[in-house]
């Protein structure tokens, strides 16, 4: 079946038992599990917080960032997103679909599905930008047999935070048309160290409300700017192989980020806009790890053809088609 194009979510969805209408947004209305409810929590309350990612600053890195991992050599996004179905699964507030492509939004149909209420923050930046969208609340997993099939999936950081990110990937490639293209970003497994003292540091926070998490963690994210205002670096001399740290200079804040915990830092970024990559990694009791291999074996025996897969030491972006 193929998205019903003249049809609106609302119309769509108007005889599904399992979903509700609310500010025009169809919400699911099953109860979520644990760690999925929380996550639920979690990014509702961090992407209503629009002050502490819409500066120029932070806008232009993340725009880099996005650019840097999807783009494919060849490629037209204008043509390939023309006339069809996207679904930007896991959509937060429309931040990464909007810097990434724009108002080419406007030549397709978007589809913004979030577990959270950031969907309403969603709606009200794609209004302000005059992009067209449409907007549903719902488990990732567990998408409205109605909608179809698409021809793009775009999910920015966002499969990880599923109660599993195998079941995320496998699950979504059965919603791709043939020829329909799949854009994930998922994290990537850490050295020993940092492993641990992040889900200790998520253990720490874990029983905290939102608010009171968002400053637990400002101390970290000020001593990650203490060591990045340093710009100091440091030789290590030769590979330390127990713990995963290879030989080579490297600035001191970077090799705390990298090897014992993640305490974000850019110079151009006030203190908030820091916390808030901070609790994005910290907050969510599901933020699973994973290794490239995994990650290539999970896709391909999706019946997907990977375009690119681009590994660095934070995550792994890939580009895949159903041929």
């Amino acid at each position: 079946m193929t998205f019903p194009n003249n049809k609106s979510l609302a119309e769509i969805l108007k005889d599904n038992p399992e979903y509700a209408l609310a500010n025009e947004i169809p919400r699911q209305k099953k109860i979520y599990s644990t760690s999925q409810t929380q996550t639920e929590q979690t990014f509702a309350f961090k992407w209503s917080k629009r002050d502490t990612y819409e500066s120029d600053a932070v806008h232009a890195a993340s725009k880099k960032w996005l650019d840097d991992r999807y783009g494919l050599p060849n490629t037209d996004f204008s043509k390939l997103l023309e006339g069809k179905t996207v679904l930007d699964a896991g959509c937060g507030s429309g931040y990464s679909a909007l810097l990434f492509f724009g108002e080419l939004l406007n030549t397709c149909r978007y589809i913004g599905a979030d577990i959270s209420e950031a969907v309403d923050v969603a709606a009200q930046r794609f209004a302000e930008k005059n992009v067209r969208g449409e907007f549903i609340q719902a488990d990732l997993l567990n998408l409205p047999e109605e909608l179809g099939f698409f021809d793009i999936i775009f999910s920015e950081g966002v499969l990880h935070h599923t109660d599993s990110t195998e079941k995320a990937i496998r699950y979504l490639a059965t919603k791709l048309n043939p020829g329909g293209h799949f854009m994930f970003y998922v994290y990537n497994k850490k050295g020993p160290i940092r492993e641990f003292t992040d889900d200790f540091i998520r253990s720490r926070i874990a029983n905290l409300t939102d608010e009171e998490a968002w400053k637990a963690l400002e101390p970290l994210t000020k001593f990650g700017k203490m060591l990045g205002d340093l710009n100091f670096e440091i030789d290590i001399e030769e590979p330390i192989y127990v713990l995963d740290i290879p030989a080579g200079k490297i600035n001191l804040q970077r090799f705390f980020y990298w090897h014992l915990f993640k305490a974000y830092f850019r110079p151009d970024w006030n203190l908030d806009e820091m916390n808030h990559v901070n609790f994005d990694w910290y907050r969510p009791h599901n933020c699973h790890r994973q290794t490239p291999d995994e990650v290539r074996s999970w896709v391909e025996s999706s019946f997907l053809n990977i375009l690119k897969m681009d590994v660095q030491e934070a995550g792994i972006t890939v580009v895949a088609r159903r041929d």
